[in-house]
C-alpha cells in the first residue's frame, strides 16, 4: 500500500494524532463520558507546588514530591518536573495523571518537530506548542481535570533564562523573574517576593527556592516539605547555556538543614 506523503509531512505531532489516531489523544475526551468523580469520591491524585525563577546564569525550576487524593497523601514521590530537551523543562501542577501525560507528550512533540524539520525549535516556539496542548485540554479542565504548567528554559538566542506561565485556557504569559503555581503557589510567590533579586547567583537562587518551597509546605496542606525520615526531597533543576542539571539531593538536604538552623535561632 502506498503512503500518501501529504498526510505525514506535518511537524505537528498533536495535530497528526488528532486526525489519524484520535483515540491516542486523551485531551479531547467527551466530558459526558467522565463520571462526576467529586460526588463519587473517586479523588484523582493532584500535584501541588511548582516554582521557576530566573537567575544570573539561567533559570531554576522545582517542584515538591507530594500528590494528594482529597485530604489524604496519595503519593510521596511523584515527579512534577520533566526535561523537555537539553535547554528546557516543564513543571506541572493539577490532576497528576493528565499532568504527567501532557508533560511526556510535550517532550515527544518537541523531539518530533525537530527531527521532521531538521532545526531546533526556539524557546518561544516550544511555549506556543504547550499553549495549544492546554487549549486541547479545556473541556476536561471545565470538569475539574486541570493542568497548570510552568515552562522554563535557557534562550540560546537571547542568552538568558525565561519562564512561561499558563492559564487553563492555554493563555501564555512570559515571566521575567519568577513564578509559582499549584495549591501552595501563593505562599511560594509571597516568599520569593521578599527574597528574589535580579542577577542572583546559583547559590542564592537555590536558597530562595528552598525557602519558598518550605513556606508553601508550612502553610499549604497539599504541599510536602523535605521528608528527612524517608529521604524524600523536592526535585530542582538548573538550566543554563550548558544544559539541564539536576541539583543533587545531598545539596538540597544541606540547604534545608541550613534553613532550619536559621529558623531555629
Amino acid at each position: 500500500m502506498l503512503i500518501e506523503p501529504s498526510r505525514y509531512s506535518t511537524s505537528n505531532l498533536l495535530g497528526f494524532l488528532k486526525s489519524e489516531h484520535p483515540d491516542l489523544v486523551k485531551f479531547d475526551l467527551d466530558p459526558s463520558l467522565i463520571s462526576d468523580w467529586r460526588d463519587n469520591s473517586l479523588n484523582p491524585l493532584e500535584g501541588t507546588t511548582i516554582i521557576a525563577a530566573v537567575y544570573k546564569e539561567g533559570v531554576v525550576i522545582a517542584g515538591d514530591r507530594q500528590a494528594t487524593a482529597g485530604f489524604q497523601v496519595g503519593e510521596r514521590r511523584i515527579q512534577k518536573v520533566f526535561d523537555v530537551d537539553e535547554h528546557s523543562a516543564i513543571a506541572v501542577a493539577g490532576v497528576a495523571s493528565i499532568c504527567i501525560e501532557m508533560a511526556k507528550l510535550f517532550q515527544v512533540q518537541v523531539e518530533f518537530y525537530e527531527k521532521i524539520e531538521g532545526v531546533l525549535l526556539s524557546l518561544e516556539g516550544k511555549a506556543n506548542y504547550l499553549s495549544n496542548m492546554l487549549k486541547s485540554n479545556l473541556q476536561l479542565a471545565m470538569q475539574g481535570l486541570i493542568v497548570i504548567p510552568l515552562f522554563a528554559g535557557y534562550d540560546l538566542k537571547r542568552k538568558c533564562g525565561h519562564i512561561y506561565k499558563y492559564d487553563v485556557a492555554g493563555g501564555r504569559y512570559e515571566q521575567e523573574s519568577y513564578d509559582a503555581e499549584g495549591s501552595g503557589g501563593k505562599d511560594a510567590r509571597a516568599s520569593l517576593k521578599k527574597l528574589y533579586r535580579p542577577d542572583m547567583s546559583r547559590e542564592d537562587i537555590l536558597k530562595a527556592v528552598i525557602a519558598a518551597l518550605w513556606d508553601a509546605a508550612d502553610e499549604d496542606l497539599g504541599t510536602a516539605g523535605p521528608d528527612l525520615l524517608r529521604n524524600i526531597f523536592p526535585v530542582i533543576k538548573t538550566i543554563t547555556c550548558s544544559g539541564i542539571k539536576n541539583v543533587d539531593e545531598s545539596e538540597i538536604k544541606d540547604l534545608f538543614l541550613d534553613l532550619f538552623e536559621k529558623l531555629g535561632k
